[in-house]
C-alpha cells in the first residue's frame, strides 16, 4: 500500500508540531464531523429505501454476511455482549491511542497520518449527507435483524437507540451508516500498527483489529457489509490525496508567512539603520593617514575605510607588524630606519 510520506510528501513536519497544538486541532476536527453527522440528517423514508437497496445489490451479489452473524450475535450472549462493548468503545479508544503513540515514537511521520485520518473523516461525512442509510438494526422486523445493543442494553452503558450513553441517543445521527468510519477507522489503525508496530504481536493485531471490527458491525446489526467496503474504500481515497492536501496546507502556510515577512524585514532594518546612526554619529575616531600622521575626525565620516600604506584598515586598526613611530605626531622622520643617511645601510643595533 502506498503512503504518503512516499508519494511527494515530506513526512517531517517544516515547523516542530506540539502537543497543545495537536490536541485542539484534534478536537475541534471531531466537534465539526460530529456536528455534521447530525446536520446531515435526510429523511426516514429515503434511508430506509437506501439500506433496501444495499440488501437488494447484496443478494445480487450473493452476499449474505449479516444475517447468519446477528443471529449468531444474538443466540449466544458471551459473543454478542463483548461484540456490543467492543463497537460502543473501542472506536473511541484505539484510534486516539494509537494517534498519541504515533505522536511521541514516530513524530515524523505523525503529520501525514494524521492528516490521512481527518480526510478520510471528513469524505466519510459526505457520504453521510449524501447516502443517509438505515441500518439493519432499525429496519422493520420483517426483514430478520435483531438490534443486538438493544438486547443486551442492561450490560453496558448504552441505551436501546444507539451506542450512545443512555439519554444521549437523541445526541447521534443513527442513519449516519454508509460508509462505516468504524471499518475505516479501524483500517487506519491496522495501517499504522502493522508499519510502525515492529513486533509479531502488533502484526497480529494489525490484522485481527479492521478483521473483528468488520465482523461486530454487522453482527450487532449496525452496518451492512457493503458499508464496510465502501469504508475500506474511503480510507483509500483519502489516503490517496493526503499528499495534495498537505501540500495545500504548506502553500497556505507560506503564503501567510510571506505576507508576514516583509513585516519583519522592515523592523530590522529600521534596527540596522538605527545602530549604523549610532557608530557613524560618535567622534574622536583616530584615522590613519596616507603620510603616517593620525588624524581626529568629528564627523560621521569616521567609520568609513580608510587606505593606510596601500592596506584597508579600519578606524583604530594597525597593520600586523607594524611599529609607532617615535617622532611626534605630524613629524616627519629625516631618514628610514635602515639608511644612515648617506645611502648605506645602518649599523645594526
Amino acid at each position: 500500500m502506498p503512503h504518503a510520506d512516499i508519494a511527494g510528501v515530506e513526512a517531517t513536519p517544516r515547523t516542530r508540531l506540539r502537543w497543545w497544538t495537536e490536541l485542539p486541532l484534534i478536537l475541534l476536527v471531531y466537534a465539526c464531523y460530529s456536528a455534521g453527522r447530525l446536520l446531515a440528517r435526510g429523511d426516514v423514508s429515503h434511508a430506509v429505501d437506501h439500506g433496501l437497496a444495499i440488501l437488494d445489490i447484496e443478494k445480487a451479489l450473493y452476499l449474505n454476511a449479516e444475517h447468519p452473524l446477528n443471529r449468531l450475535f444474538t443466540r449466544e450472549p458471551w459473543i454478542g455482549v463483548p461484540a456490543d462493548f467492543w463497537y460502543a468503545s473501542l472506536h473511541y479508544l484505539v484510534t486516539p491511542v494509537l494517534l498519541v503513540w504515533i505522536f511521541r515514537s514516530r513524530t515524523v511521520r505523525y503529520r501525514a497520518a494524521r492528516t490521512w485520518l481527518m480526510t478520510s473523516t471528513f469524505i466519510g461525512l459526505i457520504g453521510f449527507t449524501l447516502l443517509p442509510t438505515c441500518p439493519p438494526r432499525l429496519l422493520a422486523g420483517s426483514y430478520g435483524f435483531v438490534d443486538t445493543m438493544a438486547q443486551y442494553s442492561s450490560y453496558g452503558w448504552w441505551g436501546g437507540e444507539a451506542s450512545a450513553p443512555k439519554g444521549l441517543g437523541g445526541m447521534t445521527n443513527q442513519y449516519a451508516a454508509m460508509p462505516s468510519l468504524h471499518v475505516g477507522w479501524a483500517l487506519w489503525c491496522g495501517v499504522m500498527l502493522w508499519r510502525y508496530g515492529g513486533t509479531r504481536l502488533t502484526k497480529v493485531a494489525a490484522v485481527a483489529y479492521p478483521l473483528i471490527t468488520t465482523i461486530v458491525v454487522m453482527g450487532t446489526a449496525n452496518h451492512y457489509f457493503l458499508d464496510a467496503v465502501a469504508g475500506a474504500a474511503v480510507m483509500g481515497a483519502g489516503l490517496l490525496l493526503t499528499p495534495y492536501v498537505m501540500r495545500t496546507a504548506d502553500r497556505v502556510r507560506a503564503r501567510f508567512g510571506a505576507v508576514a515577512a516583509p513585516v519583519s524585514t522592515a523592523s530590522v532594518g529600521t534596527v540596522a539603520r538605527g545602530a549604523d546612526a549610532m557608530v557613524t554619529s560618535g567622534v574622536g575616531a583616530k584615522v590613519a593617514s596616507g603620510s603616517g600622521t593620525t588624524v581626529t575626525s568629528g564627523s560621521a565620516d569616521a567609520s568609513s575605510s580608510i587606505v593606510s600604506g596601500g592596506c584597508q584598515t579600519s578606524a583604530g586598526e594597525r597593520i600586523p607588524r607594524q611599529r609607532e613611530s617615535r617622532f611626534g605626531s605630524g613629524a616627519e622622520p629625516s631618514a628610514s630606519p635602515q639608511d644612515a643617511g648617506d645611502g648605506a645601510p645602518a649599523p645594526a643595533r
